[in-house]
């Protein structure tokens, strides 16, 4: 599964979230790409094929909700 997470008014370091998800996400997933401009920016994130999506996507929100970034997130999932 590919989830790309998109920013708008990020208000901590993008590289923060980025470590937070590699943590997160060590053993079935990782951050595969990076980009911003024109007041957004994103990060991808690959989940490993055979991992179960929806617990995926709840740690994931877990993490954007501790960083306190929840608001500013919007995600973008494909299979």
């Amino acid at each position: 599964m590919f989830v790309e997470i998109v920013f708008v008014g990020l208000p901590i370091d993008r590289d923060e979230v980025e470590e937070a998800l590699e943590a997160a996400f060590e053993l079935d997933g990782e951050v595969t790409g990076a980009g911003s401009g024109m007041g957004r920016c994103h990060l991808d994130l690959e989940i490993a094929e055979g991992s179960d999506t929806a617990a995926a996507l709840e740690r994931l929100r877990v993490v954007l909700s501790e960083l306190g970034v929840a608001d500013c997130t919007t995600l973008n999932v494909s299979k």
